[in-house]
């Protein structure tokens, strides 16, 4: 059976960690999908727009032997059971998906809309961010809504969108996604 990574991020901008974060994922399924999207519990600096093109600069770096990482903005959405069926009318039922969410969103996923219909068609895929110690109540609190959740085994930079819209921290981002953002003139 196909699998399917669905990973949306709010990449405001994208980072070193969701650099590593894809490729990993490259390498552990057959097709990963990555939108930006509006987190409607966030703010947001940039639009949409830049943060898409920002995420096809970072994903261009990415040697895959495969070549499986798309973008697909089609599937953002402020509510992931509605991206779960754009994917499943780009790729059909008969897949494996997974839904990719950092560890920082484990307590909050129980709140989201019409989770339990969510949980019933996608595994979870927890990302471990440093700073977000997972936690255990909140994992078995999923486990109760009847889901397959899995914790990834990769060590993400500790780095983050807000460190570098507050810091302007030129380590947290790659060289092309920064000129990108010199270029357009994003986070002044």
């Amino acid at each position: 059976m196909t699998t399917i990574a669905l990973f949306g991020t709010s990449a405001d901008p994208p980072t070193a960690a969701h650099k590593t974060i894809l490729r990993w994922l490259s390498n552990h399924y057959d097709q990963v999908a990555v939108w930006a999207s509006d987190n409607p519990f966030k703010s947001h600096q940039t639009s949409l727009e830049h943060r898409k093109r920002m995420l096809e600069v970072l994903i261009s770096e990415i040697e895959t032997p495969r070549n499986n990482i798309g973008v697909h903005e089609e599937f953002s959405c402020s509510r992931t059971v509605e991206t779960l069926a754009k994917a499943k009318e780009t790729w059909g039922d008969g897949v494996d998906y997974t839904l990719v969410v950092g560890s920082d969103l484990v307590n909050q996923i129980p709140r989201w809309y019409r989770i339990e219909e969510l949980l019933s068609q996608v595994q979870l895929l927890i990302v471990p961010r440093p700073g977000y110690e997972i936690d255990e109540a909140g994992l078995e609190r999923l486990r109760q809504l009847n889901t397959h959740v899995a914790i990834a085994d990769l060590d993400v930079p500790g780095v983050s969108s807000t460190a570098y819209r507050e810091k302007k921290d030129p380590e947290v981002v790659t060289p092309p996604v920064e000129n990108y953002i010199n270029r357009e003139q994003l986070y002044r």
